[in-house]
C-alpha cells in the first residue's frame, strides 16, 4: 500500500503583519496543485502578532494555517525561521513546499533544502502536476510537480522534475501566479505552534534596518509604455514618460534598456523583472526577446512600434506600428490630447 501524499504547503512572506502579493500568488496556485493532487492547501506563518492574516489566508483558499507567533521571529533573521520550519516538516511530511523568489525565500528556501536534502528549483514561472518516466534509471513516477523556469539566460524554457526526498520545493517570481479573487465565507483549520529556538538559533541579532520603497510599481498598473534599446538614449526616454503621462499610465523598460543604464531596475518588465497583466501595453523600440515577453505577454491589448518589420514583438501584437517611435509617439500623443 502506498504511503499517503502529503500535503501543499506554502511560506507566508509578511512585513509588518501585511502578507506579500507573492505568498498570496502561491496560495491560489497551491490551491490548484492541491485540488489536483487530493490533498490540502497549508500556510507557514510565522513571525509575531499575526492573527489578523489567518482569515485572509483562508480567503484566498487555505484548508490550514500553521501560525507560529514568538517575538523571536521578528523582525526576519534565517536561523529561527529555517529551525521551525524544518521541525515542522518533519513533523508532517509535506509533498510540495513554495516559496516567493524574493530575498527571503531565496535565502530561507536554500537552507531548508539542504538540511532536508530535499531539491529545490529557483526562479520558477509555471509549476504544473504530471507523471515522469525516468527513461535512463527505468522508473515511473506518478503525480510529480514539473517545475518550469527559464534556463540559459532565457533562451529555453526548462521543466525540472525532483525525485530526491519530498518536500518538493521552488521559489517563484513575482507575478507570474495569478491571485484569484479571495472569499471571505471560506475557513480554515488554525494550528498554532510553539517555536522550539535555542540560542543559537537566535544568535543574529538586526541592529537597524534601513528599507527604500520601490520608484514604481508596475503591478498593479492598468496602463504601461515600455521602451526599449530602440528609444536609443536615456534623454529619448522622455518620449516615453510624455506617452505614459498623456495616457495615465506607468513607465516601463526592457532589460536592454535597464542594462544601458537608461532607467533603474525597478521599472524592468520581464523574466529578470516584473510580469505585468495591465488593460493596455505600448512596446516602444523593443524587438520582443522571449525574456520580455514572459514578462507581458498575458497584456490585455498590446501596441508594438518598431523600425523593423519582422520584430518578434509584432507576433504578439494586436496593433503593429511600423514606424521610428520618435515619430509615431508625439503623433500619439497629439491625437489622445485631441480626444480628451
Amino acid at each position: 500500500m502506498s504511503e499517503k501524499l502529503g500535503n501543499v504547503w506554502i511560506f507566508i512572506e509578511q512585513e509588518g503583519g501585511k502578507i506579500a502579493d507573492v505568498s498570496l500568488e502561491l496560495v491560489c496556485k497551491g490551491h490548484d496543485l492541491a485540488k489536483r493532487l487530493n490533498v490540502k492547501t497549508e500556510a507557514l506563518l510565522l513571525g509575531d502578532n499575526l492573527s489578523g492574516c489567518v482569515d485572509t489566508l483562508y480567503s484566498y483558499g487555505c484548508d490550514t494555517v500553521y501560525l507560529v507567533e514568538d517575538p523571536r521571529l521578528e523582525p526576519f533573521t534565517v536561523l529561527p525561521y529555517a529551525k521551525v520550519i524544518m521541525d515542522l516538516i518533519r513533523e508532517h511530511r509535506p509533498n510540495i513546499l513554495l516559496f516567493g523568489a524574493t530575498m527571503k525565500g531565496r535565502e530561507l528556501a536554500p537552507r531548508i533544502a539542504s538540511e532536508k536534502l530535499a531539491g529545490l528549483t529557483a526562479d520558477c514561472t509555471d509549476l504544473q502536476i504530471d507523471n515522469f518516466e525516468d527513461k535512463a534509471n527505468n522508473k515511473s513516477y506518478t503525480d510529480k510537480l514539473m517545475q518550469i523556469r527559464p534556463a540559459f539566460g532565457g533562451n529555453i524554457i526548462a521543466t525540472i522534475v525532483n525525485t530526491w526526498d519530498d518536500p518538493q520545493m521552488v521559489t517563484v517570481r513575482e507575478g507570474v501566479m495569478k491571485m484569484d479573487a479571495p472569499d471571505p465565507k471560506r475557513k480554515g483549520k488554525l494550528v498554532k505552534v510553539q517555536p522550539k529556538l535555542s540560542d543559537a538559533d537566535t544568535v543574529i541579532k538586526v541592529l537597524e534596518r534601513v528599507r527604500a520603497d520601490k520608484e514604481v510599481d508596475l503591478k498593479g498598473a492598468q496602463i504601461i509604455v515600455s521602451g526599449g534599446y530602440g528609444v536609443g538614449s536615456k534623454e529619448n526616454f522622455k518620449l516615453i514618460r510624455d506617452l505614459a503621462e498623456a495616457l495615465g499610465g506607468e513607465v516601463a523598460a526592457s532589460r536592454a534598456a535597464v542594462d544601458a543604464g537608461w532607467i533603474d531596475h525597478d521599472y524592468q518588465v520581464g523574466q529578470t523583472g516584473v510580469t505585468v497583466r495591465p488593460r493596455l501595453y505600448i512596446a516602444c523600440g523593443i524587438s520582443g526577446s522571449v525574456q520580455h515577453a514572459a514578462g507581458m505577454k498575458e497584456s490585455k491589448k498590446i501596441i508594438a512600434i518598431n523600425t523593423d518589420p519582422a520584430a518578434p514583438i509584432f507576433s504578439l501584437a494586436h496593433y503593429a506600428i511600423v514606424g521610428d517611435l520618435n515619430t509615431v509617439i508625439p503623433q500619439m500623443i497629439k491625437a489622445f490630447k485631441a480626444k480628451a
